[in-house]
């Protein structure tokens, strides 16, 4: 089948973007403009494939013959759900409590094909193993404020990747958006991966 005229990334993170343009693709960024916060799940994954949905849905309403990427993050840990820290003191206590520990990174992806009215939802998860980080280096990390802007209060692509001492699984997950199963997500709506390399 023959791609679309247009590939979206529903999604303001740069990270995500910066993932698909290093794998070739090279799609528009429309913001959706849902409301994380308001949204619940029973669990981790749950949560994560319905905001990744959400998101895709709200920018597919506006956008004929087009191919949208949704996608969302959110850290399991413990038992509970961490997405952005609220502040400073958040992401500080988190990291306290993560050191030395593992958790999972859930990222959901919903693809919707907006002239078929066809679309994939899918998660995918990544065990992340955080190093045994001292309280000043926590601190110094915090305060570049790259923390308060993504799930988890960590990166893997940016300075929070001295800190992650470890992963199982795919890392580009962990950035936010799997490539991997984003191409078998292509292929089971019909599209061919490589057909979408600029």
């Amino acid at each position: 089948m023959a791609p679309p005229a247009r590939l979206i990334l529903a999604s303001a993170s740069p990270a995500r973007l910066a993932t698909l343009r290093a794998a070739g693709i090279e799609p528009e960024v429309v913001v959706s403009g849902v409301d994380e916060d308001a949204v619940e799940a029973a669990d981790a994954a749950s949560l994560a494939l319905k905001l990744a949905e959400l998101k895709a849905v709200a920018v597919a309403a506006d956008q004929p013959r087009a191919l949208v990427i949704g996608c969302d993050s959110v850290l399991e840990f413990e038992g509970e759900i961490f997405g952005k820290p609220r502040d400073e003191a958040d992401a500080v206590a988190r990291w306290q409590r993560m050191r030395g520990k593992a958790g999972v990174l859930h990222t959901g992806h919903c693809v919707i094909d907006t002239h078929r009215e066809v679309w994939l939802g899918r998660s995918a998860a990544t065990q992340v193993r955080f190093a045994a980080v001292s309280d000043e280096e926590i601190e110094a990390y915090v305060a570049t404020g790259e923390p308060l802007r993504v799930a988890g209060a960590f990166t893997l692509d940016g300075r929070g990747a001295a800190f992650v001492s470890g992963i199982t699984g795919d890392p580009h997950n962990v950035v936010g958006i799997s490539v991997p199963l984003l191409r078998l997500m292509f292929d089971e709506l019909g599209f061919v991966w490589h057909e979408f390399w600029s």
